[in-house]
Formats: structure tokens, sequence, C-alpha cells
């Protein structure tokens, strides 16, 4: 089987024959063979058992067609190394039973050792290495400072944010003691993804769309920019043509000028912007990835790939863009409807940029 070298080649933004394409969660519930070792074993169980974390890894690149492989992992599996109580309860998601609501609760937050606490999650990527050495690029991927601060803040998954934003207003010392501390801790993890092997790393800003502009530039932006900048570095001195580094920041369509300047190499783009404005208003240094509606994937087919059709041609032959899903794969998709997405990506990227 010939390497499938067109995800990494667009990361650095070099010019290729067609359009890669990778899905958020693609190693998940919408897959029956997920389904049937989820079955026999808890999420986080799943997370740190290198066995099981690179055979759903591989799923997809087997099955589905996808151009990269993203380790199978969660953005929180650093909590319980930094002292947080952290427990995926059913039907609920993440939980944090000891959540962090004071300058105390702060102050008593370690930074997590990679190694020691994460170790599994090096060793899944060592192993990934070998088995994709023929197939596809490697994903590593860390949560942004802002969303794993948010976790613990509110000890659960919300839309309010209170907990978070009050702590970030009425307390800018605990704040900063905060993010400060899931930045080391982040970019320590990320680090050791890259000398593990992971030849692309993404920061999932999740939830970072639910601030207001003037709190992102004031109390978010300098913790990425340091994050992504540290990362970027790092990546440049373990491999000769560098690391490139994803940032996506879901949501954050009003505020892609301070996104950019945030930086990373290529940013990722949720589906509620337009991919033409989304063009106009990132600097060309910046690749693209994404946007079209994770929903999409329950449309007809001829929908489907004139919405593919769409993107695609808004991109044009603009160098950098990764095809994606504008957040996680829905759990009930099809995944030969997926298959149908990546193929109407291929084929019609191939036309676009051959000038048909």
């Amino acid at each position: 089987m010939a390497y499938n070298d067109l995800f990494l080649r667009a990361a650095r933004l070099e010019s290729t024959e067609r359009t890669p394409v990778w899905m958020m969660r693609q190693a998940g519930r919408y897959m029956e063979e997920y389904r049937a070792i989820r079955a026999k074993h808890g999420f986080l169980e799943m997370c740190r058992t290198p066995e099981l974390a690179v055979e759903v890894t591989l799923q997809p690149v087997d099955l589905v067609g996808v151009d990269a492989a993203i380790l199978f992992s969660d953005i929180l599996v650093s909590f319980p190394g930094m002292g947080l109580d952290l427990e995926f309860a059913k039907g609920e998601g993440p939980v944090i039973n000891n959540p962090i609501r004071s300058k105390s609760d702060v102050e008593n937050l370690r930074v997590a050792d990679p190694i020691e606490h994460t170790g599994y999650v090096m060793e899944a990527l060592k192993i990934l290495r070998g088995e994709l050495e023929h197939k596809v690029p490697l994903i590593g991927f860390a949560g942004a400072p802002f969303t794993l601060a948010s976790y613990a803040i509110e000890g659960h998954g919300t839309r309010d944010y209170e907990h978070c934003k009050a702590l970030m207003w009425t307390d800018p010392v605990a704040w900063d003691m905060l993010m400060t501390k899931f930045s080391d801790t982040v970019i320590a993890y990320l680090c050791a993804q890259i000398d593990a092997g992971a030849q692309v790393v993404q920061l999932f800003d999740s939830w970072v769309g639910y601030v207001a502009p003037r709190d992102y530039e004031k109390s978010i932006l300098p913790y990425t920019k340091r994050v992504l900048a540290e990362i970027k570095a790092h990546g440049d001195k373990v491999v000769p043509e560098g690391v490139p580094v994803i940032h996506f920041a879901n949501g954050a369509a009003s505020m892609l000028d301070l996104v950019q300047q945030a930086g990373g190499d290529i940013l990722g783009v949720d589906w509620r912007m337009d991919m033409k404005k989304v063009v106009e208003q990132i600097d060309p240094k910046f690749g693209i990835q994404g946007n079209i509606d994770p929903v999409a994937l329950f449309a007809p087919d001829d929908e489907l790939e004139a919405m593919v059709v769409e993107i695609l041609e808004a991109v044009g032959t603009r160098p950098g863009h990764i095809f994606n899903l504008g957040h996680g794969i829905h759990k009930t998709s099809d995944p030969e409807k997926a298959r149908a997405m990546i193929r109407f990506v291929h084929e019609h990227s191939d036309r676009i940029r051959a000038g048909a």
C-alpha cells in the first residue's frame, strides 16, 4: 500500500492533487466496530489501554477511507494528574466531582506530567506510528486552556458558563494562575505527543465561542497564543520540516481576527460561517480546515454532494485546505454517508485543482 501523505502535505501548505479529508470524532460510536469494543470496555478504560486505543484509532482508516488518523483519546485525560476527579457518567458525559470554584482550589491544582500521568497516550502513539507507516499520517491533540478550564470549573458540560465567567471576571489573579497551569499542562502534553510520533497536532478550543470577543482578547488569547507558539517551536526542533499545528476555535466566527492572532498553521472553522467569507478573512499564511455541517451526513447524496462542491469551489486552488466536519461526527451517522462525502471531496477537488 502506497503511503498517503495528502493530509501532511496540505498541513504544510504544499500543493496537493486533491483535498484530504478526516473527521473529528472519526473513531467513535457511529461505527459498528467501535460499538462492539465499547460494549466490553468503559470509555476511560479504552483511552488508558494502548492496545484498545490503537485498534479504535485504526478503524476509520481501514473502513471509512479517511486521509489521516487521529489518536483515540479525550481532551480531559490529563485531569486526574492535575488532581481533578474525572468520571464519565453514563448518559451525562464527563463529570468532575471536585470542580474548581475558588483561588484555593486553583492553588491545589497540579501541572500534570505527560509521562507519569498519561504515559499510555504516548505508548499508543508510538504503536500507531508503526501501524500507520505505510498508510496515513497521525494526528495528536489536546484541549485548549479555556476549554479545559471551563470543564474544570463547571464540573460538566454546559451552555452558560456562569461559574467559569464569574471566576474570570471577579478574580483575575486566580484566573491567571488557573490558565497558566492548564497552559503548562497542555504544552508538556503536546510536546510529549510530538516526541512519541504525532506528525500533526490539533488544539481543540471547543467552547471558546461562548465568550465575547473582549473577554477572549483579554483573558484567553494570551494563553492560547503561548501554547501554540511553544508547541510550534518544539515541533520545529524535533522534525526538520516541523510539526504542523491545527487551531480549532469552535464557534469563533465573530472573532476570526483574534483567532488568527493566537496562531497555529491551520485554522479550523465550523459550519456557521460561509467558506467564501472564511477565505476572504483568513490570511493566506494559514491553511484552512473545515467546514461542512456534521448533520450534512444525514442529507440525500445529491444535496451532500452539492454542499461539498460549494465548499471546495469557495476554497479553489488555495493551498492548505483540509476538508472536515464543522465539529464531531454524530453518533447516529451512517458510515456509508461518510464514505460518500470522502468520495465527493476527492473527486471534485481533483477536478477543481486540475482546472476542469
